[in-house]
């Protein structure tokens, strides 16, 4: 059984991809510390129902990339599990909605896209590995085709 906090937590992103799909983007493309977020839809791994949730995303090379910080909680979120186990994912940035290849990014690949893309975008990211006590996943998302 869901605890509350995990119900609130559901009915909030349930609002913002609500409101980020009613104004395309225009309330809700961007976070609160001013990072760009777009709404990712993946399959869960497990019951195969899929999930969209708003998440930060840098743009680079045709790609985008997705740190999995969860704020600085101890777990990762549960998209990131679920894009482990994905070929695919989609992605809508505005009111553009693609389809995307999904690779989480592993050892010095995974931390050089941390500090050179992620952190080096977005300072505030920085010290989210402390907090949270873990190595921070990042996913690069690269168009089909």
């Amino acid at each position: 059984m869901a605890s509350m906090a995990q119900r609130l937590w559901k009915a909030g992103n349930a609002a913002a991809v609500w409101i980020y799909r009613r104004t395309g983007g225009r309330v809700g493309g961007r976070a609160r510390g001013g990072s760009l977020v777009l709404l990712l839809t993946v399959a869960g791994r497990k019951s195969g129902v899929p999930h969209t949730v708003p998440v930060a995303y840098v743009e680079r090379d045709g790609a985008y990339y997705l740190a999995a910080t969860a704020g600085g909680q101890p777990k990762e979120p549960q998209w990131v599990r679920n894009l482990r186990a994905a070929s695919t994912a989609t992605v809508e940035v505005g009111r553009n909605r693609r389809t995307m290849s999904v690779e989480v990014l592993r050892g010095a690949e995974s931390d050089a896209a941390w500090r050179d893309i992620i952190v080096a975008t977005y300072p505030s990211f920085g010290p989210y590995e402390a907090k949270a006590g873990r190595r921070i996943a990042v996913a690069r998302l690269t168009e089909l085709g």
